[in-house]
């Protein structure tokens, strides 16, 4: 008994130590007064946070304030983290903070029916705090540890990309408090972490001063959420918007649990009955105060076009475009915001955003834009262009203009993303449509000179006011939404716009006929011959006149790189024509096609477009342009977006050529095409087949008419591709073995053509090689991989946006 009041004795002492410690020293804390009120106690670097109001749901989101800098990396500044419900439950002595499962739900009044479906799936306790003091239902709580914790995974994001192993550490961690603010509905705290480890990889080498130290700033946001006045929007797989999901067990039987609804800014009308009318909050986004001009001016007027769509909706001034104030901190969840981001390598501007995850209503636009992009695209205008600095080297408007335009249609792109618009790839196909396509420049020949003017187009598209009119319309009281937002989406279809989204545009695994990335025209076989003329006029006039005075002919090799593979985009496009299907994602009653194979008319000029791409005389790089590239001077080393070969320190001519036929025989002879091309074969017999394709491929490469010299060379670089890509398709476990067989047959009827020929010295290789599949096709292991193709546009990983 007596050990037991001693204990007794100790726990209230400690208790109240406890709470006399924080009281006694509460004035000396800087106070910070908002949603949640909090303290920062400089002497011990911690905050303290009072909790009033138990079980009160808000939103955190964890976001990254400053980057490593590394698009390979992929942690930059302004890159938001996952949005979450949280609330804090008491337990005991302390406070949990739980994440409840919002996936499952049951929207019901019986709440027997809404408890049964909680306790059915796991939620999240994502930390647990000692209560520091309790005081007439306020609970102070130490929240230093929670902030100070990896939430954004930077250590696994090293790890997964091979940099290293690292940990935090806390000794070199601190608050930034320029950057820790309290309002009445969030309050933002900001957190310099280091990490310590062993460095591996040569990315994150790059970008650090002591890669054996990384420091980066986390950002951690406490929102108030919405109040209940949003009304959610059903989402339809024609609408091209996101969808926001859960299941809903209150459903009945005959209905489906799983309910999807867009994404989309709260935006209302001051007079619902108006024809034109002000919101009643426009949407507001502002730039990065920190983007330069020009650039900073182009940004502004791209991302304005987006008041044009809705307009055209009846509001007026609802979408706006502002500069961010000095003061303004980029990732305070009170703006959206535009952000200019540096990299040490090109990279993926992306659009994404905060949302509501009861509702998908959209808090927060967040766009982030590689600043090293723009250059790019003055680069492909300067290697493109006829003698640009043949006079001056100060003439340079006409290519900072070209990429200047790209950059208003890279503003509108990314702001539609966090609108809550997805990819639509068939704009490109339908009259430039859309901003959310990747537009590929336009360029023609005009007088026997390459035309810039129409290279990207102005203003928003048609199919952009259809998507705003589906998200954002008011519909009258009394109206019949459902069928309001199905008549919006008959007039598109009418209209004969088209919307193809992400998985099915892929050049790899996409079948779609009109949905392509960085593709041009409504026939793009005949765009892709068009593409070819330009870049054979270009690299004709290509001189030291791309180039500044003074400037290291190893600059002039860099210029040189996308112009030598300008075809690139738009062959992968084509190549999708080849055993390739159109098809809508309908829905039952909207009289849309369903799905068709591409007729065989339509196949075969693809075909025949795609082969120019492996003609050695297109292909090759002209003798008289090679003394435009000597090795490469000191301090001008190549990098990824350099051309690649086999030569050592000289240009390989011959290596550019392996790049890019490999590159074009990597989609035209992908295993997913090959293997729809012997299904459609056989359900048409009047369609073009797989066998159709590799006889025409091998009629145009390995049994053409040899050639010698250079033009040779080239020609035997791309038969030896031809051959390696057709016995890789045969023995791809991805091939069905109708494709192995219709490969292998061909290569047997190959070994037989050549041994019929005079032997030459490369067909004693091929016939060599022939005799090695047919042995085991099934067992076929490449000899030589091609020298890889310069990253290309813009760069790196799969799309965010």
């Amino acid at each position: 008994m007596k050990q037991k009041i001693l204990l007794s004795f100790f726990l209230v002492f400690t208790t109240y130590s406890c709470l006399s410690q924080f009281s006694s020293n509460k004035a000396e804390y800087q106070k910070y007064e908002g949603l949640y009120d909090f303290y920062y106690d400089e002497d011990t670097d911690k905050i303290f946070l009072e909790v009033k109001d138990l079980n009160k749901e808000f939103l955190y989101v964890y976001s990254l304030s400053s980057g490593i800098g590394s698009n390979d990396i992929g942690l930059d500044r302004g890159q938001l983290g996952n949005e979450q419900v949280v609330y804090f439950k008491k337990a005991g002595g302390k406070l949990l903070l739980v994440q409840p499962n919002l996936k499952y739900r049951a929207l019901t009044n019986n709440e027997l029916e809404k408890k049964s479906v909680e306790q059915a799936f796991a939620k999240s306790i994502l930390f647990g705090f000692k209560i520091e003091e309790e005081k007439n239902g306020t609970y102070v709580i130490d929240i230093t540890n929670f902030l100070m914790q990896d939430a954004h995974g930077v250590a696994n994001r090293l790890k997964r990309a091979d940099q290293g192993s690292y940990s935090l550490d806390l000794s070199r961690s601190a608050f930034a408090l320029e950057r820790t603010k309290a309002f009445p509905k969030n309050i933002e705290f900001d957190v310099a972490l280091t990490f310590k480890g062993e460095p591996k990889g040569g990315y994150i080498r790059s970008v650090t001063p002591n890669p054996g130290l990384v420091t980066v700033a986390q950002h951690h946001s406490f929102i108030e959420l919405p109040d209940d006045g949003y009304n959610k929007r059903v989402f339809d797989p024609r609408c091209g918007s996101y969808p926001f999901s859960y299941y809903d067990y209150a459903t009945p039987v005959e209905e489906p649990i799983l309910k999807q609804f867009v994404t989309r800014h709260r935006l209302e009308k001051k007079d619902p009955s108006a024809l034109i009318s002000e919101a009643v909050e426009p949407i507001v986004y502002y730039l990065d105060n920190g983007t330069p001009e020009p650039v900073r001016s182009a940004l502004m007027e791209g991302g304005k076009w987006w008041n044009q769509a809705f307009q055209s909706i009846g509001y007026k001034d609802a979408f706006q475009l502002k500069i961010l104030p000095d003061d303004a901190d980029p990732l305070d969840a009170r703006y959206n915001v535009i952000q200019w981001v540096h990299r040490s390598t090109r990279g993926w501007s992306y659009g994404s955003n905060i949302t509501d995850p009861r509702t998908g209503e959209i808090i927060k636009g967040h766009v982030s834009l590689g600043s090293l992009r723009i250059r790019q695209d003055f680069l492909i205008a300067q290697a493109l262009m006829n003698k640009p600095f043949g006079e001056r080297d100060d003439n340079h408007d006409a290519m900072l203009e070209l990429a200047l335009a790209r950059i208003r249609q890279l503003s509108a792109h990314e702001i539609g993303h966090t609108l809550g618009f997805a990819h639509n790839f068939a704009a490109s196909t339908n009259g430039r449509a859309s901003v959310m396509d990747y537009p590929h420049p336009q360029f023609s020949i005009n007088n026997g000179e390459i035309d810039f003017s129409n290279a990207y187009d102005v203003g928003i598209g048609e199919w952009d006011k259809a998507i705003v009119a589906y998200s954002y319309t008011v519909f009258p009281e009394n109206t019949d939404e459902k069928k309001g937002l199905n008549e919006i989406l008959q007039k598109a279809q009418t209209d004969g716009l088209r919307y193809i989204s992400d998985r099915d545009a892929r050049p790899s695994g996409g079948a779609h006929a009109l949905g392509h990335l960085w593709d041009n025209g409504k026939n793009i076989s005949e765009e892709l011959n068009n593409v070819l003329a330009i870049r054979k006029l270009a690299i004709n006039n290509f001189s030291m006149d791309n180039i500044r005075t003074g400037e290291a002919n190893s600059v002039l090799e860099d210029v040189f790189a996308p112009l030598y593979f300008f075809h690139r985009y738009q062959t992968e496009a084509v190549s999708k024509i080849i055993g390739g299907l159109d098809y809508n994602y309908t829905v039952k009653g909207d009289g849309q096609n369903t799905v068709s194979v591409v007729d065989k008319e339509t196949q075969q000029q693809a075909l025949a477009s795609i082969l120019k791409t492996l003609d050695p005389e297109e292909i090759a790089i002209p003798k008289e342009k090679l003394i435009l590239f000597p090795p490469r001077a000191t301090g001008f080393y190549r990098s990824r977006e350099s051309f690649n070969g086999r030569t050592g320190v000289a240009f390989d001519p011959l290596g550019a050529v392996e790049t890019a036929s490999n590159n074009t025989l990597s989609f035209l002879l992908h295993p997913e095409r090959a293997n729809r091309l012997t299904q459609q074969k056989a359900m048409d017999k009047n369609q073009i087949g797989l066998e159709d394709v590799v006889s025409s491929l091998l009629d145009k490469t390995i049994k053409s008419k040899s050639s010698d010299g250079y033009i040779g060379d080239v020609q035997k670089t791309i038969n030896w591709q031809v051959l390696q890509e057709l016995m890789a398709l045969a023995s791809s476990k991805i091939s069905s073995p109708q494709v192995t067989e219709i490969v292998l047959f061909e290569m047997m009827r190959l070994k037989t053509w050549i041994s019929e020929k005079k032997i030459n010295p490369t067909n004693v290789l091929i016939k060599k090689e022939l005799e090695s599949f047919i042995g085991n096709p099934k067992g076929y292991e490449r000899k030589t991989i091609a020298p890889k193709i310069p990253d290309g546009s813009p760069i790196g990983m799969d799309c965010f946006n």
